[in-house]
């Protein structure tokens, strides 16, 4: 058995609720050790950034993690929510009046209209706190860090209303669910599509990215081998479900259902 290879990331603080690591200079990890997505600190030149916060019951863990490396939650400018699910924004009202707080116009929709189905509020009993974004995202958005450029990607496949983010200079992804190491999945839940998720990977797959900063989980150096096993997986996915409806033989049982919604128009004909 092959011996695994040291990591290239420097561990800050690790305790029992949460660890902080340095996935590169200015670049850092917040990842919790319960069901709450990873949080990322970028501290560029001219404004510094968040990108996800995790669950609100994880905060206080946050700001212990972001005074580790000196930051207050006043010293960030903008708060990136990648998606509407709250294990990975729950903790983002916190921020209001502190910080801008920016999500593709999809999930800002869901966010703001408090659409517990789409944030899955019942899974994770968030308290039902009203989030408010500031800045509605776009695919080919820039956020200009100074130091730091971090390019806008819509990547829907997990929910409709996936972003990605990608520094291209120093090749860091912020993939959030869609792309985690070892080729790992996030799933796909209400709006989302596995065809939109293999379209999402496929983009992916195209950049020159070094370093992946997922939604949960470990860094990883190696994406470009984990988009090419997750794309595998996606399109074994695509099948297997196509088997699943064969084996549940769709169509006979969309004749009766044509035939009620007929039976439905004939009773308001009449």
């Amino acid at each position: 058995m092959s011996e695994r290879r040291p990591s290239p990331f420097k561990t800050l603080l690790d305790s029992e609720v949460c660890t902080l690591i340095e996935a590169a200079p200015d670049v850092y990890q917040v990842r919790f050790k319960n069901r709450a997505a990873n949080a990322y600190l970028v501290r560029g030149s001219s404004r510094t950034i968040m990108i996800d916060v995790g669950l609100s019951s994880n905060y206080p863990h946050l700001l212990t993690s972001l005074e580790q490396i000196g930051v207050k939650p006043d010293d960030i400018d903008m708060v990136v929510l990648s998606h509407e699910h709250l294990d990975h924004i729950g903790a983002a009202y916190h921020f209001h009046g502190r910080a801008f707080i920016a999500a593709h116009r999809l999930a800002a929709n869901k966010i703001m209209l408090r659409d517990d189905f789409s944030m899955l509020r019942k899974m994770f009993n968030e308290p039902n706190v009203p989030i408010n974004v500031d800045l509605w995202l776009e695919e080919g958005n820039l956020i200009d860090l100074g130091n730091f450029r971090l390019n806008v990607m819509y990547t829907p496949g997990h929910t409709s209303a996936c972003i990605t983010l990608f520094e291209q200079d120093k090749g860091l992804l912020f993939a959030s669910d869609t792309l985690m190491p070892g080729g790992v999945m996030g799933g796909v839940f209400g709006s989302g599509s596995i065809a939109d998720y293999i379209q999402s990977l496929e983009r992916l797959k195209g950049l020159d990215s070094k370093i992946l900063l997922s939604g949960h989980g470990r860094l990883s150096d190696t994406p470009q081998d984990d988009v090419r096993i997750a794309i595998q997986r996606s399109h074994g996915l695509l099948s297997d479900t196509a088997q699943l409806f064969d084996a549940l033989d769709a169509r006979a049982n969309f004749e009766p259902i044509m035939q009620s919604v007929r039976d439905l128009n004939k009773l308001d004909d009449g």
